[in-house]
């Protein structure tokens, strides 16, 4: 007789974002965007355990990273995202460019 409470609920997706908290701001950013490309029910309510436990707990970032990242596609890992940028004076940047320059011209 109670068919409906057996039937497994499709979690939705929390709205807890805090945009005057940076730092939660972004993970609430990472997991909006896991929630998006996931599509399996067991896959979202954990990101909302997840979200939920974060929102709890503020030292938890780490953990929560750590444990999201297999729901996030198409990125390795969290990074610094820094890279390496290599300089050069004004006149051997100018050499450089002139030789290849020459180069070109003469193939």
């Amino acid at each position: 007789m109670e068919e409906g409470n057996e039937e497994k609920k499709t979690p939705i997706k929390l709205e807890i974002d805090r945009p005057q908290d940076f730092k939660f701001h972004l993970a609430y950013e990472v997991y909006s965007k896991a929630w998006d490309e996931n599509s399996s029910d067991e896959a979202r309510s954990r990101l909302n355990g997840l979200i939920s436990t974060l929102a709890e707990n503020a030292d938890g970032f780490p953990d929560f990273y750590s444990q999201v990242q297999q729901y996030r596609g198409g990125t390795g890992s969290f990074g610094s995202g820094r890279t390496r940028i290599e300089t050069s004076r004004k006149r051997s940047w100018q050499r450089e460019q002139t030789r290849a320059g020459r180069d070109r011209r003469h193939r």
